[in-house]
């Protein structure tokens, strides 16, 4: 089954109207669209000389070199003796699927947040936030066990602790995981739509004992106490990319993050 592509986990939710990589200036959907989100697209310069030949502007060649330079340095890591396959990053974003990070101080404040609602001993369901589950493993603590519900089959990497989902199965889950049997779930829906949020929020009432955390976009705060009961917190999660979109936390509990 083909899906449209989306942020996964960490990650900002927008939906691509083109093919091409997110480098490039933004444009918005009409106004009264429900899920109007910045857009990316090419931005093309033609010389009056030469009307036939597009050229990007010197505002996304900058940009394209940038993220060229960064992407050596994340592979001259890779190949370092001290590579950890669990930091944030470790699988680069894949520009097709949509897919941002938390920045490095957001993702271990989730992870922080996860360890102590859980508890002594509880159990973590990261669905759709690679990059929580990547925080909480590089933390290694022994005191939690934690697996990651995700679309995208490069984190299969990670082993059992690997589950594949796709929000639009929202109960098409393995027999193993039973219900009601994590003390948190975090989830990041991949897309800033109500369709798209009451689909997963199935999942994370099928998953968890009762603590939820959700980090999806400003504009979902109704649609989210709607599905899932949760309240807007304090804390505003941050990305690794400066994103058009504004992002927040969600909880149902008692949270450090107001």
């Amino acid at each position: 089954m083909n899906r449209a592509p989306c942020f996964s986990g960490s990650k900002a939710r927008v939906q691509l109207w083109s093919n091409f990589c997110p480098l490039m200036e933004t444009c918005s959907p009409p106004a009264n669209s429900p899920d109007a989100v910045s857009l990316p697209r090419f931005s093309w310069k033609m010389d009056d000389d030469d009307d036939d030949i597009p050229q990007l502007s010197s505002h996304t060649l900058a940009a394209l070199q940038e993220f060229y330079l960064e992407q050596q340095q994340r592979e001259g890591m890779k190949t370092s003796q001290g590579f950890n396959q669990y930091s944030v990053g470790s699988i680069e974003e894949d520009w097709q699927l949509s897919q941002f990070w938390y920045s490095d101080e957001t993702a271990s404040c989730l992870a922080n947040e996860a360890i102590v609602a859980a508890g002594k001993g509880g159990r973590i369901a990261c669905v759709s936030a690679p990059s929580v589950y990547q925080k909480l493993r590089e933390q290694g603590g022994a005191d939690f066990s934690v697996c990651i519900l995700e679309y995208d089959r490069r984190f299969s990497v990670y082993g059992e602790e690997f589950i594949f989902y796709d929000y639009n199965n929202p109960l098409n889950l393995p027999e193993h995981l039973l219900p009601h049997s994590f003390d948190i779930v975090v989830a990041d829906p991949p897309y800033l739509s109500e369709e798209c949020l009451q689909k997963t929020a199935e999942t994370i009432k099928y998953l968890t004992k009762g603590k939820i955390l959700l980090c999806t976009g400003a504009i979902m705060e109704e649609q989210a106490a709607k599905h899932l009961g949760v309240k807007i917190c304090k804390f505003i999660p941050k990305h690794s990319r400066n994103l058009a979109n504004e992002f927040r936390c969600y909880v149902n509990y008692a949270s450090g993050l107001d």
